[in-house]
């Protein structure tokens, strides 16, 4: 085991109560994979290399479950609640993350499963595509590895589980180079892909029950299949551990205590409350009592971006020192509000033009454009987001259409044609529709695919033969192959594509 000679921390005592140590250099360079069942002491061990490293190495910690916010109050980790942001500022604050050296809990345990894979895989992957002069040394710390770069396919959609487990590979498998030294943490082996599990060179086993499981471990080991039964009488909070990090035999390890602990603590057995059948079913069933109960308060809003990123750029000029326990973890910029004004709509339609401004806009799933405009009207001021979905996106066709006031008289007519147009074809039937009223050429087709949110051009054909089957459109194209759109409603044609 480390002499300490090296950067070191203690993580527990063996069998005689003698230190174990980790040499963090040597774990920098050759990784970790901690398995054990639910209860068997997995996160306490995570949360003691944690709190033992936490002022010698920067620390990344991707938190399915929210366990280690805490770290927060003690270490001045920064937490990045991933509910709260869209994809682009998670982007962003990875990026700001590897620059400024900032120790962060990556807490996603407000999103449902394939939202936290495709969060965690945009999260890691810009971590990992961070240009050289930024290739800092850290410790990235995934628990429920399984979830991120499973075995097999599950239930969420092809495309997210090759995000994800591409992310979790890559800093498997090439974060070294770049500094990245993945611990990932897991409850079955048999779950976690072999790829991923096979570049960790060093190992802390706990307790498992399943034989599948067991004979893994134990090949890990380099343990005898006999020997493996002993994986299944450990205690919680022991493990085995193997590895160049730690020791070159395996050897049994109890983990060390903790300063902190999970917001909710441990789970223990409480008394039950004292009352009897019929009061009891009239805390059931009342429920004219519980509407006359007032709601309980709004959790506070999360900080804003900008905040967060603000910090991390403050602790660029920081060095790097454990920090005390009786310190204080630096205030986060209050998030401020504004009552809504005559202004909004004027708000609405600057934020619109920003995000249509961007060449990449029509190509984004609809529900992270909402989660964006949302967040640049708080950014705004404003308390909350003036329009709903469906309203949102008919908003935002029209302004991909250049149509930034849906009331102005000039466009007043084509706005009641559009009604009866589906929301997916919105935005190239008012593009074409603008052009027939202002007597211009007819939109090209890389102009309806940008609108249309499409690179096909099948898509773009069977957009236009789908709007003049239903009668929208009518397309005329001359001996030359120069087309021009009528719009039947509106008696007006749009002058001939020159292209």
């Amino acid at each position: 085991m480390a002499t300490g000679v090296k950067p070191s921390i203690n993580i527990g005592t063996d069998k005689l109560g003698a230190p174990v140590h980790i040499d963090i250099e040597e774990l920098l360079a050759t990784r970790l994979l901690v398995q054990g069942n639910s209860g068997s002491g997995k996160s306490h061990l995570l949360r003691r290399l944690l709190e033992e490293s936490a002022g010698q190495v920067q620390q990344v910690v991707i938190d399915p479950e929210g366990d280690f916010v805490t770290l927060a109050d003690e270490f001045g980790h920064i937490v990045i609640d991933a509910g709260a942001y869209d994809g682009r500022e998670i982007v962003k604050m990875a990026a700001r993350v590897r620059e400024h050296r900032a120790s962060v809990v990556l807490a996603l345990d407000n999103l449902e499963l394939e939202a936290q894979m495709r969060c965690a895989a945009a999260f890691l992957s810009t971590l990992f595509d961070a240009p050289r002069e930024h290739w800092y040394p850290a410790l990235v710390v995934v628990d429920e590895a399984q979830m991120f770069a499973p075995a097999v396919a599950g239930d969420v959609s092809d495309e997210t589980r090759r995000l994800s487990l591409g992310a979790m590979t890559n800093l498997m498998c090439r974060g070294r180079k770049r500094g990245l030294a993945g611990i990932i943490a897991t409850q079955r082996l048999a779950k976690l892909a072999k790829n991923v599990a096979a570049e960790a060179s060093n190992f802390l086993m706990g307790r498992t029950f399943l034989d599948i499981d067991m004979a893994r471990a134990a090949d890990l080991l380099g343990m005898e299949r006999k020997q493996a039964e002993m994986i299944r009488d450990l205690d919680r909070g022991q493990f085995l551990a193997l590895g160049p990090a730690i020791c070159r035999r395996p050897v049994s390890i109890r983990i060390g205590s903790v300063r902190t602990s999970t917001r909710m603590g441990t789970h223990s057995l409480l008394p039950l409350p004292e009352a009897d059948g019929a009061s009891m079913q009239a805390k059931l069933f009342n429920f004219e009592a519980e509407e006359r109960t007032s709601l309980p308060p709004s959790p506070p809003a999360p900080p804003p971006s900008s905040a967060l990123l603000d910090q991390m750029a403050a602790l660029a000029d920081l060095p790097v020192t454990p920090v005390a326990a009786e310190g204080e973890r630096p205030a986060l910029a209050p998030v401020e509000h504004a009552e809504q004004t005559e202004d909004v709509e004027a708000i609405v339609r600057a934020v619109l033009a920003d995000m249509v401004a961007d060449a990449e806009c029509a190509f984004q799933p609809k529900a992270t454009l909402y989660q964006d405009f949302t967040v640049r009207c708080r950014m705004q001021k404003l308390p909350r987001a003036p329009l709903g979905l469906p309203e949102f996106e008919r908003r935002l066709a029209a302004a991909l259409a250049g149509i930034m006031d849906p009331t102005d008289p000039r466009c007043a007519e084509i706005m009641v044609i559009a009604q009866r147009v589906p929301d997916d074809m919105l935005a190239p039937f008012l593009l074409i529709a603008r052009a027939a009223q202002s007597g211009g050429v007819c939109p090209s087709d890389d102009a309806l695919a940008q609108a249309y949110g499409t690179r096909s051009p099948g898509r773009v054909r069977r957009l236009i033969e789908h709007m003049e089957k239903n009668g929208l459109i009518v397309v005329r194209t001359d001996f030359g192959g120069r087309r021009s759109i009528g719009v039947p409603d509106l008696g007006l044609t749009t002058g001939v594509d020159e292209s």
